[in-house]
């Protein structure tokens, strides 16, 4: 039997009111993906695109979703990725577009992936809070994204030695 590879594509969905996120379900985004290759690359695309492609995970709170396809045609559909300009979900379209952030052989390797860009996303939020109320949440929220690879008391000595440099 011969192992069939795939490729993970870990994109991000922006749109420009968040709320919007929520209107998004996975198969919309399926069709989206699968429209923009069409378009793009023509029949040819859009063969390769019906051959083992999903939407393996979506979060719609965050609109961070996993992209599966077979390991060949990858940059086929990397490359139409920046031609999704809208989706239409629940007979509504949202505007948006894709940013690629992570081209991975496993789900795994985009996971970890994934919390490491959290944790920078986190860290860079942490400069500019408000009050010690919203520091003290983007702390716990490093340290909670952080606990799998990481001690809790290495972490929170790195948090202090950073807000002694500040």
């Amino acid at each position: 039997m011969v192992r069939v590879k795939s490729r993970y594509l870990l994109c991000e969905i922006n749109v420009s009111d968040r709320s919007e996120l929520l209107k998004l379900d996975d198969r919309a985004v399926a069709r989206a993906v699968k429209a923009a290759v069409a378009r793009i690359h023509g029949d040819y695309g859009s063969a390769l695109c019906s051959i083992r492609f999903c939407v393996k995970y979506l979060n719609a709170h965050t609109g961070i979703v996993f992209l599966r396809f077979p390991k060949g045609c990858y940059k086929l559909l990397w490359s139409a990725l920046p031609f999704i300009t809208s989706i239409e979900s629940r007979g509504q379209i949202i505007s948006c577009f894709f940013n690629c952030l992570h081209v991975g052989g496993t789900i795994r390797t985009c996971q970890r992936f994934l919390i490491r860009y959290n944790t920078q996303q986190l860290h860079r939020m942490l400069p500019k809070c408000k009050n010690e109320e919203e520091k003290k949440q983007i702390q716990e929220s490093i340290l909670s994204c952080s606990l799998m690879g990481r001690n809790n008391e290495a972490f929170e000595e790195e948090l202090e030695s950073e807000e002694d440099g500040e």
